[in-house]
């Protein structure tokens, strides 16, 4: 079978060179061309040294006609670029996209939570917001791709399958989340100069963090009700993964048995998805580079009230390893193809 031609736009960011690393290891891609604005003539493994593969092109600038030679376009880029790629797609292309360009189906509201005005507004219906396990069986449908953002995959993997079954109460769900300090990008050290990353724990976005928008389009498109929770993030001093708590109330004669049975019956053919025992203890450090989302459903002081700890890696689970996740549905290629080392 031939392989897949593949361009990465973005590829010298946190998610594009782990993209590059996963799709590296993959048998049935090629990547073609490796592209960068800043970068160009640079050798990937300038930026990451643990990347030695002397068959990866050059760093070029991205230019349309690169496009004639692709099946497969990743973009890992700043929000508001893959959109304009979009436009400029073949019939062949399909493009999967780790910006937020496509994760809402309003061109309105990327508008008031992204402050950029969307330049592929026709293109946002030719999209599908894919959180692979959720999505997997639509991906076919559509040409964009559009990989959710790394809190709103730490989030909605436990949440989906309880709202729709009227298990929880959707009034009240409060969601702490902490991440590592790649999740900001490249530009975290200049960005948050004043505050010291590696040995504080800072809040931020809080009430208003952009990734607000994706998490209640999708818990409302999902249920049909309109899910009423509150989101804070935090930047940890770790340099990768994300832990998710989340607190909510349970309808009357429902259990913690009845939330944990749930979540394993709704996850049980999914590779990369992982149940632990009632009240197990989650650590990021178990999930650190692999794509697999670890859930824990633990009791609260109070009956009512039920708490899950979601743990994964925000660069591969929330990030690169989703793309190639969907990239597998897509094709038809084993799921686990790039993502475990040994199949």
């Amino acid at each position: 079978m031939p392989k897949l031609n593949a361009l990465i736009a973005g590829s010298t960011g946190y998610i594009g060179i782990q993209l590059v690393k996963l799709l590296i290891k993959h048998p049935n891609i090629n990547i073609k061309y490796l592209c960068g604005n800043t970068s160009k003539g640079k050798s990937i493994s300038y930026f990451d040294k643990s990347i030695k593969n002397k068959k990866l092109p050059k760093i070029i600038k991205f230019n349309n006609n690169l496009l004639n030679d692709i099946d497969l376009v990743f973009t890992a880029l700043p929000n508001g670029e893959a959109q304009k790629i979009s436009n400029k797609l073949l019939k062949k292309n399909i493009l999967i996209d780790l910006s937020a360009d496509f994760r809402l189906k309003s061109a309105k509201e990327y508008l008031k939570w992204y402050k950029i005005k969307h330049s592929s507004k026709n293109n946002i219906k030719n999209s599908i917001y894919a959180l692979p396990e959720i999505s997997k069986k639509k991906l076919k449908n559509y040409k964009i791709i559009s990989c959710p953002g790394c809190y709103p995959t730490s989030i909605l993997l436990p949440l989906l399958p309880l709202i729709k079954p009227n298990l929880i109460k959707l009034n009240n769900i409060i969601i702490d989340s902490k991440s590592g300090y790649s999740g900001a990008g490249r530009g975290v050290h200049k960005k948050y100069a004043n505050k010291n990353l590696y040995e504080s724990l800072s809040a931020y976005g809080v009430g208003f963090h952009r990734h607000n928008s994706e998490i209640q389009q999708e818990l409302n498109n999902y249920s049909k009700k309109n899910i009423k929770f509150t989101f804070t993030p935090h930047l940890s001093p770790m340099f990768r993964g994300i832990l998710s708590t989340i607190y909510f109330d349970i309808k009357n004669g429902i259990t913690i048995k009845h939330i944990n049975s749930k979540l394993k019956r709704f996850y049980k053919k999914d590779s990369f998805v992982k149940i632990l025992p009632i009240n197990s203890l989650v650590s990021t450090n178990d999930v650190i580079n692999t794509n697999y989302c670890h859930l824990s459903v633990c009791k609260s002081k109070y009956r009512n009230k039920l708490i899950i700890l979601s743990a994964i890696d925000n660069l591969i689970k929330g990030g690169a390893g989703q793309a190639v996740q969907n990239l597998n549905y897509y094709f038809g290629y084993n799921v686990k193809k790039g993502l475990v080392w040994k199949i």
